[in-house]
């Protein structure tokens, strides 16, 4: 088979965005273009890559198979630059990087202190759920992850490098607001505006409510922390969030953090790659610079959960 490392990204662009127009998009293309391309991988194949019904487009069998190789001919190609990178013995490349929703609220300060230090790397972020950097880890689409613990059965290594306490937050001048130390038992009593399922925060706070054997009651779900801390601040309950995320609204006054008894409850964040992985030398650089700065660079979760005591003093 005649088969071109420009046909197989072209195809993988097509598959992952299950769109012509959107591949093209992405890679400076035409349409045209693209679809000349999946059609000459298609016949030097022999077989339908994409089955097409109504206006959306999916892969067939043969297609799911030559995806999987294009992803895994993509990633050698990444770890030949990786090993003439160190041939070389230079610390610049590219590093590619997904982080979870939360994490994005601290993350850009993490880049460019690093950045400063290795200005050669060129860097790709992306920022999505739980469930999808799971996702692009297992299809090896990326070099690494920032999340919160990665699941054991996943085939993943993940080294911890901050700590990320969540709190319960409440609008100003919540009736909670100036009591010290308030118990489990009232909290129970009021309701929550809540992460969707699968998320972290969500995980987290199920855990934390069987182990108190306590009930938490959502009010309202929220598929993102912004969307939480606006519910909260306009009075539709309490919420659970990452202290990572409340520098500017604690400086507003927009929201405050409640001296609740067994809180903070305390994860860290986590660098995460597929185990086994071979690191480029910027992924290995980045994954050292975390463990070794992130604390210092953001130290911001610190400052959030001590200002529990500022709050009423």
């Amino acid at each position: 088979m005649n088969i071109t490392l420009r046909q197989l990204k072209v195809f993988e662009a097509v598959a992952r965005h299950a769109s012509y127009t959107r591949a093209a998009e992405e890679l400076h293309l035409t349409q045209p273009a693209v679809s000349i391309q999946v059609k000459s991988l298609e016949e030097s194949v022999g077989l339908a890559l994409f089955e097409q019904f109504g206006k959306q487009i999916y892969l067939t069998t043969a297609g799911e198979e030559i995806l999987r190789y294009s992803r895994s001919i993509a990633a050698q190609i990444d770890e030949v630059g990786d090993v003439v990178a160190r041939l070389k013995g230079v610390s610049k490349g590219s590093l590619h990087l997904a982080v979870a929703t939360t994490a994005n609220y601290f993350i850009t300060h993490l880049l460019a202190a690093f950045h400063r230090e290795f200005p050669e790397v060129s860097i790709n972020l992306s920022v999505t759920n739980r469930q999808a950097l799971l996702k692009q880890l297992a299809e090896n689409r990326i070099d690494m992850v920032v999340m919160g613990e990665p699941p054991a059965e996943q085939g993943l290594a993940g080294t911890a490098f901050m700590e990320n306490p969540l709190v319960v937050i409440a609008p100003p001048g919540h009736p909670l607001g100036e009591r010290k130390r308030i118990p489990l038992k009232t909290i129970a009593k009021e309701e929550f505006v809540v992460r969707e399922e699968g998320s972290g925060t969500r995980a987290a706070m199920t855990r934390f409510a069987r182990r108190h054997q306590i009930a938490i009651t959502p009010a309202m779900v929220m598929t993102s922390n912004e969307a939480i801390k606006q519910a909260v601040s306009a009075g539709l309950g309490l919420g659970l969030v990452s202290a990572h995320t409340l520098e500017l609204d604690l400086y507003a006054e927009r929201l405050q953090i409640l001296d609740v008894a067994h809180f903070p409850i305390m994860r860290e964040w986590y660098v995460v790659n597929r185990e086994g992985k071979r690191l480029s030398p910027a992924a290995e650089a980045f994954k050292q610079f975390l463990v070794d700065n992130a604390d210092t660079v953001w130290p911001t979760a610190t400052k959030a959960v001590g200002a529990v005591a500022g709050q009423s003093g």
